[in-house]
């Protein structure tokens, strides 16, 4: 069993009328099989209402399963005993920062999660040492929040749950709210982690450039799992994507049209020094 697993999973959000009793039930993850190796870098994308997200926080079990069962390490997430344990092994980073930072200077915000746990002060501020470095915010230690760019604040709370010790984070469109300089520096910090540190990384994003970094995606419609493969594999089929209301990195679809145009270019072109090598290679 890999470090994240789930098994035939569904959710139901619920609407209950005045009354109390359910008025309306929307299944948003359906059937959903997964199995997550640890050390793997992993992108789940779709469009809105996809049922991503909600996938997302039942990784933390911040969502029980209405059916089926999803692990974390070999843990449960419906047993309560366990839920602290997982959320603890399964660190959760949400798209707005500002949610996520409560304190008024940088380590002390980063130090806030072990405090929390328990952990001695002395291995307090080395958690903070440590993870203000990987995340490369040690620079900015002694700031305050408030000060900091849009991508600085999310590298910030990437740190805050690292100093968790997580063996895996969840990333529900941390860029979401970002401009493209600031999601280019959360995505570059999060491959470090993950390739570095061997942090087991899940990506829940829509922009499709992101999913370049990971080494698997999977990709979510109406509640399912429709699609699963390497970015290359998954890139190939631009036409599939398209069905399913999303788009593809810009290269990838100058690539697809010029090969509509009747050149000879390989499916599943994923950058543009990539692209230039094959139209160099034309005769």
């Amino acid at each position: 069993m890999g470090i994240i697993k789930a098994l035939k999973l569904g959710f139901d959000y619920l609407r209950y009328d005045d009354d109390g009793n359910v008025e309306e039930k929307y299944r948003a993850v359906d059937d959903v099989s997964l199995d997550v190796e640890a050390g793997e870098f992993i992108a789940i994308l779709g469009h809105n209402g996809s049922g991503k997200s909600t996938l997302a926080k039942q990784i933390n079990a911040l969502l029980l399963p209405t059916e089926g069962t999803i692990w974390v390490d070999g843990m449960d997430t419906a047993k309560e005993a366990e839920v602290w344990r997982v959320r603890q092994k399964a660190g959760m980073v949400f798209q707005n920062p500002d949610n996520q930072i409560i304190g008024t200077v940088v380590e002390e915000d980063v130090g806030f999660g072990p405090e929390n746990m328990g952990v001695p002060t002395d291995q307090i501020w080395e958690r903070v040492n440590e993870s203000l470095e990987k995340t490369r915010m040690t620079a900015y230690r002694n700031h305050s929040p408030n000060r900091l760019s849009g991508g600085q604040k999310q590298r910030v709370a990437i740190a805050g749950v690292m100093a968790m010790r997580p063996s895996c984070i969840v990333l529900d469109e941390p860029t979401a709210m970002l401009d493209p300089i600031g999601r280019r520096e959360v995505i570059a910090a999060v491959k470090e982690l993950n390739e570095k540190e061997g942090v087991t990384v899940i990506l829940i994003t829509h922009y499709m450039e992101e999913v370049l970094a990971a080494d698997r995606c999977f990709v979510m419609d109406k509640g399912k799992i429709v699609m699963t493969g390497t970015p290359r594999e998954i890139f190939s089929q631009v036409e599939k994507l398209k069905e399913y209301r999303l788009d593809v990195p810009q290269v990838t679809l100058l690539a697809h049209e010029l090969k509509e145009a009747g050149l000879d270019i390989p499916d599943g072109i994923l950058t543009s020094e990539e692209l230039a090598g094959v139209l160099c290679q034309l005769k």
